[in-house]
């Protein structure tokens, strides 16, 4: 993982509705989590929800699926243990 894939990540994580929304995946049997889900567990307008996702999608730590007229959302599990071997690489 490059520095600039590093950095992207770190700034989508540094939000707590959108640790919420990674804590959620953990929490769920299943491996995907739908949008409408997301809005049951955090109190934002669904403007501000898309935009979250957006964010996790961008930094690559959801990869959107469409599943008829409903968007799923599952979780990119090799980039987030890129991202913790990068980090874990940063200790003395």
């Amino acid at each position: 993982m490059d520095s600039k894939k590093f950095e992207k990540i770190s700034k989508a994580l540094s939000d707590s509705s959108r640790i919420a929304i990674l804590e959620k995946f953990k929490k769920k049997k299943d491996d995907c989590l739908y949008c409408t889900e997301v809005h049951d567990f955090l109190d934002l307008a669904q403007p501000s929800i898309s935009h979250h996702l957006k964010q996790l999608v961008d930094a690559d730590l959801l990869i959107p699926e469409k599943e008829g007229r409903n968007l799923k959302y599952l979780l990119n599990q090799a980039v987030l243990d890129d991202y913790i071997k990068f980090l874990s690489a940063l200790k003395c």
